[in-house]
This record gives C-alpha cells, sequence and structure tokens, in this order.
C-alpha cells in the first residue's frame, strides 16, 4: 500500500497551521490604526509597551521541550507523567515588552492570571522599569490582545487599569489586537520565543530556576529583560458593577472604541 501510495504521489506528511478563521472586516484598519498610534507615541518621546500572558508551566522536574549539553548516554531524568506537584504548582509568566527599547520585563506568578495580575505587572515594570527609561514620560500606550486577562471586552481589565492610571498618575491608552491575530503581537516574537530557546531541554524545577532563565535571556539585538516572582493571590470570579464601570475615566476613540479607548487618572 506505501509503494502505490508513493506512486500515486502521495508522502507522509503532518499537519500544517494556516487557516486562522473567518478575519473580522476590520482587522486591517486596527492594525493601521496601532501602527499610527506606535508612530505617533514614539515620536513624541512616549512609552509603548506589548503585554500578554506566555503559556503556563508546570513547576517541577517534568520534561521541557528541546535539547541541551549533557555527557553522552546520561541525559536527565525527569517524570514519565506531567501531573501538577501540588506541593510546587504552576508559573504563569505575564510579560510586558518596551517596543522602543528592547526591553522586557517578566513577572512570574503563582495564583491566577486575572486582569489585577496583569495590571500588577505593568506597574512593577514602570517602577522598575519604565520610570527610569521615561523619566518625562506623560502617557503611556498598551498594545494587548483582544483576549485573556487584558481582554477588550473584560470589565474588570479597565477597573485595573483605573487603579493603575490614579497610582502612576498617567493616562493609559490601549489598543488591542483584532481577533485571531495574536500572533502579531510584538511580545510574542521579540520576548517569549526568546525565553522558550534559552530554557529548552531544562526542566523547570522551581520558580526560582525559572525566573533566572528569563533574566538571563539575551539576543544579538541587545534583548534585556529583568523578571521577579510575584507571591500575591488573585481571585477570580470578580464582578464589576455598571455603577463602578460608569465611575471610569474612560474615553473611547472614535474607531472602534471597544479596541482603542484611553483611561486617564482620577
Amino acid at each position: 500500500m506505501a509503494k502505490l501510495l508513493y506512486d500515486a504521489g502521495y508522502s507522509l506528511q503532518s499537519n500544517r497551521k494556516t487557516r486562522e478563521g473567518s478575519a473580522h472586516p476590520d482587522r486591517n484598519a486596527q492594525f493601521e490604526c496601532i501602527n499610527e498610534r506606535v508612530r505617533r507615541f514614539q515620536g513624541r518621546g512616549q512609552p509603548v509597551v506589548s503585554v500578554d500572558t506566555k503559556k503556563k508551566e508546570l513547576v517541577g522536574d517534568f520534561k521541557n521541550g528541546g535539547r541541551e549539553w549533557q555527557p553522552q548516554g546520561r541525559p536527565q531524568e525527569v517524570r514519565v507523567h506531567d501531573f501538577q506537584d501540588p506541593a510546587l504548582g504552576k508559573a504563569i509568566p505575564y510579560g510586558v515588552y518596551d517596543v522602543t527599547n528592547n526591553q522586557g520585563w517578566v513577572s512570574v506568578g503563582i495564583d491566577h492570571d486575572t486582569a489585577r495580575f496583569a495590571a500588577q505587572t505593568l506597574r512593577r515594570w514602570w517602577e522598575e522599569m519604565g520610570c527610569r527609561r521615561f523619566p518625562r514620560a506623560r502617557e503611556l500606550l498598551i498594545t494587548a490582545d483582544g483576549g485573556g486577562s487584558n481582554s477588550s471586552r473584560s470589565r474588570l481589565w479597565k477597573v485595573a487599569l483605573q487603579e493603575l492610571a490614579n497610582a502612576v498618575g498617567l493616562p493609559l491608552s490601549v489598543s488591542h489586537f483584532p481577533p485571531g491575530t495574536s500572533k502579531w503581537n510584538k511580545i510574542e516574537h521579540r520576548l517569549f520565543c526568546y525565553i522558550t530557546q534559552n530554557w529548552r531541554g531544562r526542566p523547570l524545577v522551581s520558580h526560582e530556576v525559572i525566573v533566572n532563565l528569563i533574566a538571563h535571556t539575551t539576543t544579538e539585538a541587545g534583548l534585556q529583560v529583568q523578571a521577579a516572582l510575584d507571591t500575591n493571590c488573585y481571585a477570580t470570579g470578580a464582578k464589576v458593577s455598571d455603577e463602578e464601570m460608569a465611575s471610569l475615566r474612560l474615553t473611547k476613540d472614535d474607531f472602534h472604541g471597544d479596541w482603542n479607548y484611553t483611561i486617564a487618572p482620577k
């Protein structure tokens, strides 16, 4: 049968990810909007960041994809089954990538990936890196996916951003990527992919190891990364009332105000 199939022009092939589903009618226009917004902010010397959550990782001596140098015939032994260790839990890396300066901050959470966890990571980036890099900042642009903890439909995300704007004293402008286009978020191919390469083949045996591997990620283009553990607990299922939403200093843009908006500090 194999010979007949080869003779008929068939071969063994794996699946290929090419289908993205139906494209949103305003997809290209939103990309142009994001590009123009980024250029305006950078032209004024204002910070622009890309944010997202990296894939959650099990903490412990579990198999990690890739290979690393070991004495011949002595590969590092890991567990056969990938069941979460209750004592070690999981790691949730949430990243903030400075588009202009090729620098990144990653908070490694241990609880839940919520909107308040995302906002707290932005705050830590600002306090540890952003305010030093942009001492004359008057505003901040955040580019993010349309789903997850920083979803464009999440009320809690907007409430958490209002709290962040109040704390840092800056208007926060947000632009979300259209549905199904998260791979174009710059943090994916300028930060997260290099973190994955840096720890390939290494079991992530502790949170300390994860933080150190992330912080030691570099590239020939000069990428610099700082990382820290976030031991806070973030409750899920939080509800935001209509009154809370009405109290936000939120201004929607004329074009797709659900994707492009600004939250001013109170």
